[in-house]
């Protein structure tokens, strides 16, 4: 059983926190006990858990990630995007998380995050009842 939305970005690079969206994936797939798995099917995004109540983390994250791997380089890729093809390595296009009484178990400080790094478009993201 799968679930898939969709996010919408507005910049190249950004974070979305997505956190209501997979709880609402998780109540339409019934998971009550057990761990679903969110997957992002995409080589330019991903998906990462990290704090979700400070919006400077995910700005944060997003420049370091712009200094560790800048949009121009010596890339060979001929789409221009290459910067975001590595970013998103970087990252994982996946996640496990733990479901307990139908709600994620996440940390006080933890949210769900999509990341985007060659928008802005609409992506897709699918969580799976494992």
């Amino acid at each position: 059983m799968q679930k898939t939305f969709s996010v919408r970005t507005r910049s190249r690079c950004c974070l979305v926190d997505v956190t209501g969206e997979v709880r609402g994936a998780i109540d339409e797939l019934g998971v009550t006990d057990g761990a679903v798995l969110v997957y992002v099917p995409h080589t330019t995004a991903a998906v990462t858990i990290n704090e979700s109540a400070d919006p400077d983390v995910a700005r944060d994250i997003e420049k370091t990630l712009g200094k560790l791997v800048p949009a121009s380089g010596d890339y060979r890729h001929a789409e221009g995007n290459s910067d975001a093809h590595v970013k998103s390595t970087l990252v994982g296009c996946s996640e496990i998380l733990l479901v307990r009484g139908g709600d994620l178990v996440l940390g006080t400080w933890q949210g769900v995050f999509f990341c985007e790094f060659d928008g802005p478009r609409t992506r897709r993201m699918i969580v799976g009842a494992l």
